[in-house]
């Protein structure tokens, strides 16, 4: 199947591993170019280089009002167009309800939540017409997941914006789309699996909980998510995917 995404340009915030690199590993396979952002300079060039040609790595913090506007014009500066942009944060810290702190529900609102919501708006003033939109949430946007409270308070937030974006940015043709993933084998996964200090029973509990019996790949969520940027799924907009192995009800 053609996606249709020989030369166009994405940009993928904190995509230097996870599942934002597994996406843009997915849109390079398929000729797409793409802008790679981390807060680590050394990391995000090295996962850049290891793209190859067709990437691009930009040291940027997404708590910076200012990181959105300069890594859209370093996409079109480099790469001479802007066709859209994956929006993926790491988690914030795991805790309780009662636990977590002010000060880090301050931080995380303030990288996890506003930075999303402001490189979104950016984002869609500066698209055109088959652009699109994507956020990197998570399963907790419809199930919250224990231990992961602020995840569990600021996602389902971030869900309702994407959809409330897309319902304003869709009669110019612009998309917004969403990505659930659950248990996919991520270095996030494995170590929020060892905070019990027996991974493997965590695991394999959590394995028996998904219909299909396991957890999902990074190329399998990359997949997934360059099909829902690409021009191949052009009249999918305001939907939440689940990535999960059938673990949602």
């Amino acid at each position: 199947m053609d996606l249709g995404l020989k030369d166009r340009v994405y940009v993928l915030t904190g995509a230097s591993r996870g599942l934002g690199n597994a996406t843009a590993r997915e849109l390079v396979a398929d000729g797409a170019q793409v802008v790679i952002t981390g807060r680590d300079e050394k990391s995000v060039t090295a996962a850049a280089e290891e793209l190859g040609p067709r990437a691009l790595g930009v040291a940027a913090d997404n708590a910076d009002p200012a990181t959105a506007g300069r890594v859209i014009a370093t996409a079109r500066e480099r790469f001479g167009r802007f066709d859209g942009i994956l929006i993926s944060v790491g988690g914030p810290p795991p805790g309780s309800a009662a636990d977590n702190t002010d000060e880090q529900w301050r931080a995380a609102f303030e990288s996890v939540f506003l930075g999303a919501v402001r490189t979104a708006r950016t984002a869609a003033a500066e698209l055109t017409d088959g652009g699109v939109i994507g956020f990197v949430l998570s399963g907790s946007v419809r199930e919250p997941i224990p231990g992961l409270t602020i995840s569990n308070g600021l996602r389902p937030g971030l869900a309702g914006f994407a959809k409330s974006l897309s319902l304003e940015v869709g009669p110019r043709g612009i998309r917004v789309v969403g990505l659930l993933p659950a248990r996919i084998d991520t270095d996030r996964v494995r170590e929020l699996d060892a905070l019990s200090g027996d991974a493997a029973r965590v695991r394999a509990e959590s394995e028996a909980t998904i219909p299909l019996r396991r957890y999902g790949t990074p190329r399998e969520f990359g997949r997934a998510a360059a099909f829902l940027l690409s021009p191949a799924a052009s009249y999918l907009t305001g939907v939440m995917l689940p990535v999960d192995g059938g673990a949602l009800p």
